[in-house]
């Protein structure tokens, strides 16, 4: 089942949309059942952050569809602001 980046876009208003943007860096960490993963794109100075339930290949170099929104994540009672991807395809 794929999803289209236009409907999701069109039935959530904070939802934004990135195309053929260059992934510098791709990390992946294990939670629980879970792994992270946290990329930083070109030109853009925040993490994308998305959940899978396998590892996947590393994504650096890529370039890479995203439909994300921003979030704001707190560590040690510093406030930090990330991206939350809900769809992700290389371009």
């Amino acid at each position: 089942m794929k999803s289209d980046p236009k409907k999701l876009l069109k039935k959530n208003e904070q939802l934004n949309q990135l195309d053929a943007v260059k992934v510098l860096s791709h990390v992946q960490r294990e939670s629980g059942e879970w792994f992270i993963n946290t990329l930083m794109l070109e030109n853009y100075p925040v993490p994308f952050k998305y959940s899978r339930k396998k590892p996947y290949k590393s994504l650096v170099g890529a370039s890479v569809n995203l439909t994300y929104y921003p979030k704001t994540e707190t560590v040690a009672g510093i406030e930090f602001e990330t991206m939350k991807v809900v769809r992700i395809r290389r371009s």
